[in-house]
């Protein structure tokens, strides 16, 4: 029976093909401001009703003679199947969970050997390519990228950007003993992870968390409230992890709330006059069940933002509307997420007049701060259809807003310092007005 279900495996893997939708690749510029930009692309307009979503198995495969183990049977991981070729080379397979999709690559899994040996692993992908460095853990918290010579990309790619740029295979050198050594695209912050972060910041007085709404599979969304007064009626909104491999965006985001939440003469005065409202992960059930793109609706929440399908863009959405009845004033909006490189996408001044300015203002001072990295700004002049969150919160909130982008192979430490440094920037800016 076992040997027949690896059969069976195998031959769905090779018979499950993806159509994927190429990431836009993107045009560096220097000058922030709106006239004489690029602008970003339309977002494709896709339905958003429930599609069907293709659950991976969970479990342990072992290989010569069980001596040899595999296993995505926990949280984040993705792992579709593995294949022996001999002589210590296994060949993995990454399918996405439906199609058509973004192509974001997502894997994490295990791998342990009951001796002490070195193997060659083969990750390879449905209709993609290997777009994320490899990153190694031993507990499963702490990673970091595999040594450069235990790398081996396959049939690279070509150009130096986008999907099209990366290897089609890569090919990874593992020592192996009886502990597990944890394989994964980037680090891994699962649902039970997040949690422990907000509940750590939850214990200062300033800071509380609450549920505003559940996911397909009931996991719970959880926002936290930053602020030391109940009067105070500006507010700013932060969410990220729409997408679930978007973790460099999801490290900034970590840095700016830190920040926010600090305890610097900058940070206590912010709050007493802003209220700031994050839901840091937005996507749980994506995340834990180790998706490309996608919830568990078979949806890209950021294009939802419109009609409104998901149980999750429907509980910011109420959570919004609720605060503005309440009086609040949304002076700000941030959107976290991931990509090839650091990109800002604002909305351009012609369509947002003046209001819309403080974004490209923050940008700037940013890029003044942190001048090692190039500023990438593709504005966007559509209004209509709001669909993702950064235009939904300026067309029904009236906040200038921006998703903001962090390259997926960033440096972890820069990362850490342009949150910071984007939480200081913003305090000054709406201190200022």
């Amino acid at each position: 029976m076992r040997l027949f279900f690896k059969l069976f495996l195998s031959l769905s893997i090779l018979f499950y093909s993806c159509k994927n939708t190429v990431a836009l690749t993107e045009k560096p510029t220097e000058k922030p401001t709106a006239q004489g930009y690029q602008g970003q692309a339309p977002s494709p307009i896709v339905p958003t009703v429930d599609k069907p979503v293709q659950r991976q198995w969970k479990g342990i495969w072992s290989f010569d003679d069980e001596s040899v183990f595999f296993s995505n049977d926990f949280d984040g991981a993705r792992l579709n199947g593995v294949a022996s070729d001999g002589n210590g080379h296994y060949t993995i397979w990454i399918t996405a969970e439906n199609t058509p999709i973004n192509v974001s690559p997502w894997y994490a899994f295990k791998v342990w050997s009951k001796e002490p040996r070195e193997v060659t692993i083969k990750l390879s992908y449905q209709d993609s390519r290997s777009r994320y460095y490899p990153k190694l853990s031993r507990d499963g918290i702490n990673f970091k990228p595999i040594d450069s010579t235990k790398y081996q990309p396959i049939n690279p790619g070509e150009g130096d950007f986008g999907i099209k740029a990366a290897p089609e295979f890569a090919e990874l050198k593992i020592q192996l003993d009886q502990n597990p050594t944890w394989i994964s695209a980037q680090e891994l912050y699962t649902s039970s992870r997040v949690k422990t972060w907000i509940d750590s910041l939850s214990l200062k007085p300033y800071v509380q968390s609450y549920e505003i709404g559940q996911s397909h599979e009931k996991r719970l969304l959880y926002l936290m409230e930053i602020g030391e007064s109940s009067a105070n009626k500006k507010a700013v909104m932060v969410i990220t992890r729409q997408h679930p491999p978007e973790v460099t965006g999801f490290l900034a985001m970590k840095s700016f709330v830190e920040t926010l939440t600090g305890e610097s003469e900058q940070a206590q005065q912010f709050r007493k006059s802003h209220m700031v409202f994050v839901v840091p992960l937005m996507n749980p059930d994506g995340v834990d069940n180790g998706h490309w793109r996608h919830n568990m609706g078979g949806i890209d929440l950021n294009r939802d933002w419109q009609n409104f399908n998901q149980p999750e863009t429907q509980s910011v959405r109420d959570f919004l509307k609720r605060k503005s009845s309440e009086g609040y004033e949304f002076v700000f909006g941030v959107d976290f997420h991931s990509t090839w490189d650091d990109i800002y996408y604002p909305l351009d001044t012609t369509v947002t007049g003046q209001k819309g300015k403080i974004v490209f203002d923050w940008i700037k001072r940013i890029s003044d701060r942190l001048p090692q990295k190039k500023t990438n700004i593709k504005p966007s002049d559509q209004l209509n259809p709001t669909m993702v969150s950064r235009t939904y919160f300026f067309v029904e909130h009236g906040m200038p807003a921006i998703v903001f982008e962090l390259g997926d192979n960033t440096p972890r430490d820069f990362l850490k310092q342009k949150g910071q440094v984007a939480a200081e920037e913003l305090m000054q800016l709406l201190e200022g007005k």
